[in-house]
């Protein structure tokens, strides 16, 4: 490694893990004052509060590790454009593609650690920190299994919905058990599936059994749809059901597999099996934009304005990059263009910067 690729690796590097403690810092502290009124209403103890924020980490680290590497190569650059350093290397013959490098080089490693980040180390932490802020801080009675059944437990009653479409608020194979007050059971309900409207739950294609206590039997009726009073919502629903974040790769792989087979729709778990393989590339992409405006003649306007160029970049990025996730969740976009899009713009975006710094 020349001497040229070592320093910068080293000053990108310095600058990244001060970055990333700052970011990681402030968003801990935002979340701790934010949540600890309802930790200590509960009456968590304090270790697994502590754990609990602990938790929260690596899904930060996953969200914010582009801009902290795209900072921290604009810092880089704009110090060194700054003190005439660009200017002595471009007239000693170094080309600006020379310098990028070594810079392209620590985008494929940390777009490398950000997929297996996200894929093998926030599932765990996500699935984990989600179960404390459910079961033992906001007392959520409702629990869901590895696969995509979601049991509900009510007051004598449980419920099994199949699956859950949270883009048209659909749920699907249910049933209902209800029980008396010795736990027998008086009542079931089998729905192939349920629509919220208007605050309530309509059920379709329903046969509902009833127990007849003096006959000791039950009886069964047919019905082609019927309100039901539901203790759930939505929203409820959202809160507990299984998340892409929360599954691998490999799992959102099979579960998607298995859904389809079932005639359920998967846009929206097929959207975020695409973003799992597009996000980590956007490392190098930041890398690429902070290259090319960090090295302009022009950059000397101070640290202040590097910095608002680099948070300005990533918020333009996470808008547009979220809108076409929206695009592919509402079907409006197939799922692999919606979580490609964005880094295809901004990868054009930073070739350009890219020329004009070398002009």
């Amino acid at each position: 490694m020349s001497i040229i690729y070592r320093y910068i690796t080293i000053q990108i590097s310095k600058y990244f893990g001060i970055v990333l403690t700052f970011v990681i810092g402030i968003y801990i502290a935002v979340d701790f004052f934010e949540k600890i009124d309802d930790f200590m209403e509960v009456g968590l103890p304090y270790s697994k509060t502590i754990f609990f924020f602990i938790l929260e980490i690596p899904f930060v680290i996953a969200q914010i590790l582009p801009i902290c590497i795209l900072l921290a190569v604009l810092i880089v650059f704009s110090l060194m454009t700054r003190h005439n350093e660009v200017v002595a290397l471009r007239s000693s013959g170094v080309r600006i593609y020379y310098l990028f490098k070594p810079v392209v080089i620590i985008g494929c490693i940390l777009g490398g650690l950000l997929f297996y980040f996200s894929d093998v180390i926030v599932p765990i932490t996500q699935a984990r920190s989600n179960q404390i802020w459910l079961r033992d801080v906001r007392k959520e009675s409702t629990a869901i299994t590895r696969e995509k059944n979601i049991w509900i437990k009510g007051n004598r009653i449980i419920i099994n919905i199949n699956y859950f479409n949270p883009k048209i608020k659909t749920i699907y194979g249910i049933t209902l058990y209800q029980f008396d007050q010795r736990f027998q059971l008086i009542r079931r309900i089998d729905a192939k599936k349920g629509v919220f409207k208007q605050g309530k739950w309509l059920l379709y294609e329903i046969m509902e059994q009833n127990l007849d206590k003096e006959q000791a039997d039950y009886h069964i009726t047919f019905s082609d749809q019927q309100v039901e009073s539901l203790n759930f919502i939505p929203d409820d629903l959202n809160r507990v059901a299984k998340k892409s974040e929360e599954m691998t790769f490999k799992e959102l792989s099979a579960y998607i597999k298995k859904v389809e087979a079932e005639g359920y729709d998967v846009t929206k778990y097929r959207v975020d099996l695409y973003a799992k393989v597009a996000f980590p590339f956007i490392c190098i992409i930041m890398c690429m934009v902070g290259t090319g405006i960090g090295t302009r003649d022009n950059i000397k306007e101070g640290m202040p304005v590097v910095i608002a160029y680099g948070i300005g970049t990533a918020f333009l990025y996470w808008i547009f990059y979220s809108f076409c996730l929206s695009l592919g969740y509402g079907g409006m976009l197939p799922p692999g263009i919606a979580a490609w899009t964005a880094n295809l713009a901004f990868f054009c975006f930073g070739a350009v910067t890219l020329l004009n710094a070398e002009q």
